[in-house]
Order: C-alpha cells, then structure tokens, then sequence
C-alpha cells in the first residue's frame, strides 16, 4: 500500500531524508489556466494594461518563484535549478500558462515547476485584475516528470 513520504510513523510532517539517493537528471512541466474575457485578452496583447507588459512580468514571476520555491513550501528542498522557462500562449477564452524546470538533484522538481505555473497565473490575475475581477485562474496541474525512482508521469491529453 502506498504511504506518504511526508508523514511519519506518528502521523507527524516531515522533511524527506534524501541524503542516500544519488543525484539524476530531472525535469517537470506544469500548467495553469486564467480565464480572462475578449475586451481583457485584446488589452493584454496589446500590452496596454497600466501596469505594463503582463506576459513578460508574469514569466519572470514564474521564474522567480521556481526559484524561490523552498521558502514557500515547508517540506520541499531547496533545489539548484539548472533551467526555468515560462511560457505563456494567449487562447480563445484565456491564458495557458506553462513552466518548465530542470536540475541535476536527488529530488524531483514537480513542486518547482507548479509553484511557477501558479505564480506565473497570480501574477496575470494581479495585472489584470484592474479591468477584470472575475478573472478565474484554474486547472494547475503537473503535466510531465522525469528522473529519480518513480520514472516519467506524463498526462494524458
């Protein structure tokens, strides 16, 4: 049966020990969706909103809070995160905001690449949340890991 490997014998959280684990190539992918309506998407792409360009301060929040990921959440380890990308793609009915990690570690960095979808998406929603408070920012989920024990994850589309 499985357990989870943030919770002790007690019940109790804690850090995984991963000081025997050998250090692999590991990458993650995540993703999230703002729902945003014609008149705003019009004024993001244009680059019109009064506080500036959302797609480039969004990507950079994403990278930023990759980065910054082990301050954020208790239990995970700080990571040397060899690459970070945002990407964001402007559909029909919103954002699709998409972040990718890699790193040479001993743990995986889906927690990594989530956080950055996330904040990448707050940060739209802050932006444009001016013209738009019924902004709507869903579907934040790991899309694809590799590397350590567990092997690949990759969603089904």
């Amino acid at each position: 049966m499985a357990k989870l490997s943030h919770v002790d014998r007690e019940g109790r959280a804690r850090m995984v020990d991963i000081g025997p684990k050998a250090a692999t190539r590991r990458e993650a992918a995540a993703s999230a969706f703002v729902k945003l309506g014609p008149a705003t998407l019009r004024l993001v792409r244009s680059g019109r909103l009064a506080k500036g360009g959302v797609l480039a301060t969004a990507r950079l929040a994403g990278i930023q809070a990759a980065k910054r990921t082990a301050e954020l959440i208790p239990l995970t380890h700080p990571l040397p995160l060899e690459n970070v990308a945002v990407d964001i793609d402007a559909l029909k009915t919103g954002l699709r905001v998409r972040c990718r990690v890699a790193v040479e570690a001993k743990t995986g960095a889906e927690m990594e690449a989530l956080t950055g979808a996330a904040v990448a998406a707050l940060t739209v929603y802050d932006m444009v949340k001016a013209v738009e408070r019924g902004a709507e920012i869903s579907r934040l989920r790991l899309d694809f890991k590799s590397g350590g024990a567990s092997g690949v994850f990759r969603r089904r589309a």
